[in-house]
């Protein structure tokens, strides 16, 4: 979209439509308890028309440009002569509800090849004291409005600030419209004939349409919409081709441990009795002196269970929402219908590696466990995600979750995201609960060695999310962008790759600093590997904060409430995704190595 950002805004208070958008939820309800979400990304309607019929023009939501979240009910925000009777979309869904889309058939009466029309009066307004206040309030703040039409979008603002410093308000609603025989291809709004905007005046609404046939085909009436020049591919493959540097780089540090360094302590650590007495003066500090407590349970082992299950969880979830993305990006809502269907059917990923790890460590507490895990990612986001809507509730925004939209939520959770964490945690436990540790466990703790200020835990949890967030912060520059600059992100193979690479360079970055804290004789690896890669999350969300200063316009409490709520949602995923497969490749890594050993 070619729109400009705005300046300022003051908050306005704007009744919605809330009530019955959530009384159309109330049969998605019965459907989610059926497991019949097929109807989730079925589309409005067939998309094609007959000559003569209607066309319509669905209102969706209007709020300040520099704003993506402040938005409102299209006719409680712009009064522009409602029908008599306001008919909301009989087809909205979780998602659209979830992303605040409330649309109502407008008052604009569009007939299929109609060319006839020719700035037609759809309404008159008459500019008493609270409506010129209304006008003037949002063109000074450039509000910008959304309409659709046979599924497509379109946008337009309210007025502009004259040269002269005067409020107008476009008047002249010009429609260009496609159209490949029956179905519509493309839709453009042209807006004319400002009009300045006085107290005691009037106001006369026009509109216009014109049918164009084209040769386009229906299946790439969307394309007009991607904005290839800003998501320029050489930027990406220049990207990808750095990260793909990093990675190769750190695989060979993982290889040179692997062969040369451990080799040399394998060939002093294994050697025959008849040589022992020649290693008596020899140098037993190293990774291998702590053999009997590097498979000590973590200290809290249950939440360090589930922080592994849910992360674990997060990694399949991000693969399958990237791949069912790629055919549905453009539909309304669907992305996040998908993301909530996904996450309730991968429980079952969470609960088993969460269960099984926590058995196999040793643990009796199994049930809290499972409540851990099946509680905390849900948990965190419903605590939030409450504390968000009654800020846009106060604010009368469209961002306002409907009470019926939760209700759903929470039995998409009940009735299928608990049981199925409940049967990967007694799976995990009864099928991959047995310790298999190569090494037995001390029954005393081993003292650590005092050491170096920059082999401490911390410091490696510090510095490690330094380069898998430099593999990936180009990538969050494009995403960042298409979800609050009002950009369709559709790049999906590019994504992939760059998640790829985060993983890889997650596993690797664990893995050497695993490995240099084992050497230093410090046996407390569990929680520094998953803090040294979910620490990439923590980088994330500082680059989140220069964004939000160096690349938006941004203002107001709801708004940036909106902005910091989500990014920590957003880099908490990223932390426990990279957190969890860093905890698990060096868990093989550690498993390896003292797998090889000869232990006296």
């Amino acid at each position: 979209r070619n729109l400009k950002p705005s300046s300022e805004i003051r908050s306005i208070a704007c009744p919605s439509l809330s009530r019955g958008r959530a009384m159309k939820l109330l049969p998605a309800a019965l459907l989610i308890l059926t497991f019949v979400f097929a109807c989730a990304f079925a589309d409005e309607m067939s998309h094609t028309y007959e000559e003569g019929e209607e066309v319509v023009v669905w209102a969706n939501k209007i709020g300040p440009f520099s704003n993506p979240q402040e938005t409102y009910a299209f006719y409680d925000a712009m009064p522009l002569c409602p029908p008599t009777e306001l008919e909301e979309s009989r087809y909205e869904g979780l998602g659209e509800s979830l992303q605040g889309y409330e649309l109502v058939k407008s008052s604009l009466k569009l007939i299929f090849k109609d060319r006839g029309v020719t700035k037609k009066e759809f309404c008159k307004l008459d500019v008493r004291d609270e409506i010129a206040e209304k006008l003037q309030y949002a063109v000074q703040n450039r509000y910008w409005f959304e309409l659709f039409i046979d599924d497509l979008p379109v946008w337009g603002f309210v007025g502009e600030v004259s040269e002269d410093d005067i409020d107008t308000v476009y008047t002249h609603f010009l429609f260009s419209i496609m159209y490949n025989e029956d179905r519509i291809i493309e839709v453009k709004l042209t807006q004319d004939s400002p009009v300045a905007v006085k107290e005691g005046s009037s106001l006369v609404f026009r509109y216009t349409v014109q049918w164009t046939p084209t040769d386009i085909e229906f299946e790439h009436r969307f394309d007009r919409y991607l904005d290839d020049k800003f998501f320029e591919h050489q930027v990406h493959w220049f990207s990808i081709f750095n990260s793909f540097m990093m990675v190769f780089f750190l695989a060979g540090l993982v290889v040179l441990i692997l062969l040369r360094t451990l080799k040399q302590d394998y060939a002093k650590y294994a050697k025959d009795e008849d040589e022992e007495d020649g290693l008596e003066g020899a140098d037993d500090g190293g990774w291998k002196m702590v053999h009997g407590d590097v498979f000590r349970p973590p200290t809290y082992l249950s939440i360090f269970s589930a922080l592994i299950g849910t992360g674990t969880q997060l990694v399949i979830l991000a693969f399958c929402l990237i791949f069912l993305s790629v055919g549905f990006y453009h539909e309304r809502g669907s992305i996040v219908t998908a993301m909530i269907v996904c996450y309730a059917f991968t429980s079952f990923v969470s609960g088993y590696v969460g269960g099984s790890y926590y058995v196999k460590n040793g643990g009796k507490h199994w049930i809290k466990t499972l409540l851990y895990t099946a509680l905390l990612l849900p948990g965190v986001v419903s605590g939030l995600a409450f504390l968000l809507n009654w800020v846009a509730v106060a604010y009368g925004s469209l961002a306002a979750i409907p009470f019926l939209t939760m209700i759903v939520v929470v039995l998409i959770w009940s009735f299928i995201s608990l049981p199925l964490t409940f049967f990967g945690t007694i799976i995990g436990r009864n099928w991959a609960g047995s310790p298999d540790y190569p090494c037995r466990i001390a029954p005393v703790p081993r003292l650590i060695p005092d050491k170096a200020w920059h082999q401490e835990p911390l410091v490696h949890v510090l510095l490690g999310g330094i380069l898998p967030f430099g593999s990936i912060f180009i990538e969050m520059y494009f995403v960042f962008t298409a979800f609050w600059q009002y950009k369709y992100y559709y790049v999906f193979g590019f994504l992939f790759l760059v998640y790829i690479i985060m993983i890889l360079v997650s596993i690797c970055v664990t893995i050497v600093s695993t490995y240099f804290l084992l050497n230093s004789e410090d046996y407390r690896w569990q929680w520094t590997s998953f803090g040294t890669a979910f620490s990439t999350g923590a980088y994330v969300f500082l680059y989140a904060i220069y964004y939000f200063f160096a690349r938006t316009h941004m203002f107001g409490f709801m708004q940036i409430s909106f902005y910091f709520g989500y990014m920590f949602l957003f880099c908490l995923a990223i932390g426990l995704v990279c957190g969890a497969v860093g905890f698990l490749g060096s868990e093989m890594f550690v498993r390896r190595i003292y797998k090889n050993i000869k232990i006296d």
